[in-house]
């Protein structure tokens, strides 16, 4: 150590040392407190907390009751409780809000069905001139508030979110909004696919589509998302209308066949995304459609029933296609790799999803590697027991430039997976990964006393890793409390609450978020 250097440092510390008569040391900062802080460090502070903290916080003092009311904390506010936690006790109380802490500044808005009234929305149109982002949550609803004396909405919006009910039909409330939602560019209709069992009961259009397409002529984003009663015919309803229609998404829409998509790809000539994961697609229809006069780059048909043949034929004709996921499809092949890297095809692809292709061979997917691997940003191949720790050891270093990697199978393995190699094999060939999931079962992973060596590796090379999913049990708190020693503690997380997909690439996926 320089002496010099240190005497000085002893020096400059002594001197802003204060001595009090007693003889102790006080420091210069003892009299910074929270307190001292101007207003608008405050303000910056408690914008990273949630509503619900904030609300916390408002009752400490005075001043901070007055910071926590600032109309910018209320910029995005979302009043259903299982959602942020806030909970609005009257209509009287909300429509108070509105005038005092909303206001001007409200750009987004999620409501429930108790609060959904024509006095609410009366208010939000006049008081919030600047909101462009709202969600109405219908989904619980067993009956509709009287919306006959509504006369007003908000006219700016651009994103709107309906979360549908199975059994209210909307028509009374959505033919009062039809002149006011003209302006917009993204539009969600949320189903209730999760909470349906199979042909139980009888299924109700509670929305009429055909009017709705009218209405909303310049949607860019449209997602129609396990909604029981959508079809081919309302697909074609908006492709008659949206002629600005970028992406299209109708997952989990299963009574979907394709049947219209010729007259889709043909209309919608800015059409760059198709989200079809969970329909009824028919290899006869997507085959008629003109894949090659297309301009899609975006493409989801995971767990659909397509043949190889029809894979071979839309895949060699799609001319920029940059995003494929195709996993959970039994006719994904070796010789549907091998056409499509003979067409030509492959060039623009950045993100690849085979989950569960379990008729691909390893032979096969490493030749495909081999030659793309290099340009993938997205790379996953979950969901197959055959491609173990060691065929990964040797896809990995292709991998350089991956920022979202998903490996492993939740299926019990009949060999054991060598984890402490693999993240020494990820850390030494993927620094740029943002996002990891190891879906292998707890017993299936093998580590040694020195796997924290591998994890510190892992974790002081890939720097922009944000999110870590692993299968709950021994291995996953060991590498939680790495990084949670690291002032990391939300990146790693377990398979039970987090997925990791390469839907983060899509061109719209902010537009595709909803809650």
């Amino acid at each position: 150590m320089d002496i010099s250097t240190d005497i000085w440092g002893q020096l400059a510390v002594e001197a802003s040392q204060v001595y009090l008569s007693d003889g102790t040391v006080r420091s210069p900062f003892a009299d910074t407190t929270i307190e001292k802080l101007p207003d608008k460090v405050l303000l910056h502070i408690f914008s990273y907390l949630s509503h619900r903290e904030i609300c916390r916080l408002a009752r400490i003092c005075r001043r901070w009751r007055q910071i926590a009311y600032d109309t910018r904390l209320w910029k995005n506010v979302s009043l259903r409780p299982e959602v942020s936690g806030l909970h609005v006790g009257s209509l009287e109380m909300l429509l108070q809000l509105i005038s005092v802490r909303f206001g001007p500044t409200l750009r987004y808005i999620e409501l429930p069905i108790e609060l959904i009234t024509h006095t609410v929305l009366h208010e939000l149109s006049g008081k919030c001139p600047n909101l462009t982002h709202m969600l109405l949550d219908f989904s619980t609803a067993m009956q509709l508030h009287d919306f006959s004396e509504m006369q007003t909405f908000p006219t700016k919006l651009r994103y709107m979110c309906i979360c549908l009910s199975e059994v209210i039909f909307m028509e009374g409330f959505m033919r009062k909004i039809y002149n006011f939602i003209n302006g917009l560019e993204v539009l969600h209709l949320i189903g209730s696919y999760e909470k349906c069992e199979e042909d139980e009961e009888e299924i109700y259009e509670v929305i009429n589509v055909h009017k709705l397409k009218s209405a909303t002529p310049n949607l860019r984003v449209i997602n129609l998302y396990g909604i029981n009663f959508i079809d081919d015919s309302h697909i074609d309803a908006f492709s008659s209308n949206c002629i600005q229609l970028e992406c299209l998404a109708v997952n989990f829409c299963n009574k979907v066949t394709g049947s219209t998509l010729k007259t889709l790809i043909q209309r919608s000539k800015r059409l760059t995304c198709l989200l079809m994961n969970g329909t009824s697609l028919k290899s006869e229809f997507v085959m008629q459609a003109e894949w090659d006069k297309c301009a899609l780059q975006e493409l989801d048909i995971t767990a659909t029933d397509l043949s190889t043949e029809c894979l071979v034929d839309m895949l060699t004709r799609i001319p920029s296609l940059k995003f494929l996921s195709a996993g959970q499809i039994n006719g994904f092949n070796d010789s549907v790799l091998k056409l499509w890297m003979e067409s030509g095809n492959t060039r623009p692809l950045i993100s690849l999803d085979l989950d569960s292709s379990d008729n691909i061979t390893d032979e096969g997917l490493l030749k495909f590697l081999q030659r793309h691997g290099h340009q993938l940003s997205a790379c996953c191949l979950s969901g197959m027991p055959h491609i173990t720790d060691q065929l990964w050891m040797s896809i990995l270093p292709l991998l350089g430039n991956c920022k979202i990697v998903v490996m492993g199978t939740a299926e019990k393995l009949g060999v054991n997976i060598h984890v402490d190699q693999l993240m020494d094999t990820i850390a030494s060939n993927c620094g740029n990964l943002e996002r990891l999931e190891l879906r292998w079962d707890p017993d299936n992973l093998r580590f040694s006393d020195k796997s924290q060596k591998a994890i510190d590796i892992l974790r002081v090379k890939c720097l922009k890793l944000r999110c870590m999913v692993l299968s709950d049990g021994r291995y996953y708190e060991t590498v939680k409390a790495n990084f949670e020693r690291a002032d990391r503690i939300t990146v790693v997380r377990t398979t039970t609450c987090c997925r990791v997909s390469p839907y983060h690439l899509l061109r719209n996926y902010n537009d595709l978020i909803f809650n």
